[in-house]
Formats: structure tokens, sequence, C-alpha cells
């Protein structure tokens, strides 16, 4: 967990499982890696004595720090959502990724902003089961977060911004260096409760497999 990014006291954890419920079966019913998989649990502040909408990061803020922002060509994730998601906070309640990252916007001197990716609903047949790989450069949308976002319009507000649009909106020619990441994060909150699991994250041409034990990257061939 990244600790200064968490709110609250949801959980984000490496755990055996979750499998499909009992009318699932195939690889759909099982963790897509191994055995395990990341678990994330945030409440929305409907529970007494918890905190308004809680948030989580789980992540890295050491092996992607300075690699270049336009680089990124493959990221994406597999998810295991639940129709009591859906019931908490609609179709498309999800969890996150999210890039940290030094903007180097010409227009705005800023150094600081979060590069979000936002996934498009799980399919009702998805539910309480693992998803197929849900590629973010060409599903759901991305923003930035801060005065980035309004200098390259691809703020969290309508319009939203697609995976084209926003790395041609961070590639600013003018600027004296390039958009950098700071850290690499799978999150959720603060909106809507979510109980669930996250597996395969994947980053250009690495897979991060969660399990119990820790985290296994495997090449992508």
């Amino acid at each position: 967990m990244i600790t200064r990014n968490t709110i609250g006291s949801p959980v984000a954890d490496l755990r055996d499982g979750p499998y499909g419920s009992y009318d699932k079966t195939g690889s759909a019913a099982r963790p897509p890696y191994g055995t395990g998989s990341l678990g994330i649990e945030v409440a929305d502040g409907s529970q007494a004595g918890s905190d308004p909408r809680e948030k989580v990061d789980f992540g890295n803020e050491v092996d992607f720090y300075g690699d270049s922002v336009l680089s990124l060509q493959n990221v994406g994730f597999r998810v295991f959502q639940t129709h009591e998601n859906v019931l908490a906070g609609g179709p498309d309640n999800l969890p996150n990724i999210r890039f940290e990252i030094d903007p180097n916007l010409t227009s705005n001197p800023t150094n600081y902003s979060t590069l979000v990716w936002v996934p498009a609903a799980v399919p009702l047949t998805s539910e309480n089961q693992w998803s197929g790989y849900i590629d973010a450069t060409q599903n759901g949308y991305w923003y930035l977060t801060g005065a980035a976002g309004g200098a390259t319009n691809c703020s969290s507000s309508l319009p939203h911004c697609n995976w084209a649009q926003i790395k041609s909106a961070l590639d600013d020619p003018g600027s004296s260096g390039r958009p950098t990441i700071l850290s690499a994060a799978v999150g959720k909150g603060r909106d809507s409760a979510w109980v669930g699991a996250v597996d395969g994250l994947r980053i250009n041409r690495t897979i991060y497999d969660f399990e119990a034990d820790g985290v296994n990257a495997r090449r992508v061939n």
C-alpha cells in the first residue's frame, strides 16, 4: 500500500483467490495467473464511525520512477467484479490504474499530476467471476488531476479523453522536459464501496501477477 495515498481504513492485500460463484466454471472461475490476486476493499462512509469515502493505492514508488510517460504502450488488468459492487455504485464501479507523473507542460508549470484510467463497465455476464484482459489503451477513459487536467482538456469532467488523446496532450514539444512517471498503482476510491480483486496488471511488456506471497513479474512473449 502507498501509505500517503491511503484514506480511512481500506484493505489492499495480496491473497489467495477469489474464485467464481457456485455457477461459474472454466478459466473465469479462478485467478488468471497462479492462485492469488490483489484483494481490495473500500467503504463509502455509510457505516457508523467509518471515514467518509475511503481511498487506497497499491503500487510501486521505485521501479517506474523517471520512466517516460510517452513510452507507455500497453496498460491494463483483469478484475473480479461482483453484483454487489454494481448495486453499490453502478456498472462502472471499478478500480483504477493510476500513474503519478511530472507532466512537464509548457502551459502549466506544475510538476505533479495523477494520470488516471477509469475502465468501462464490466458486462453483466462477467459479474461474480474474473474478467478477461481489459486493455486500458482501448477501454474506458483517462484524465489528469489538478491543473494539468485543465491545461490539457483531459480532466475528470466531461468530455473525457481516450488514450491517444491524453498521450497527445502530454506530448509537449515546447517543454524543456518530457512527462515522467513518479509511481504506478492500482487504486480505488473516493466514491462507492467496492470489494473485489485485481490480477495481471500489465505495464508495457511486463505482467504483474499478484500472489499471496508476493508479486511475480511475467514477461510478455
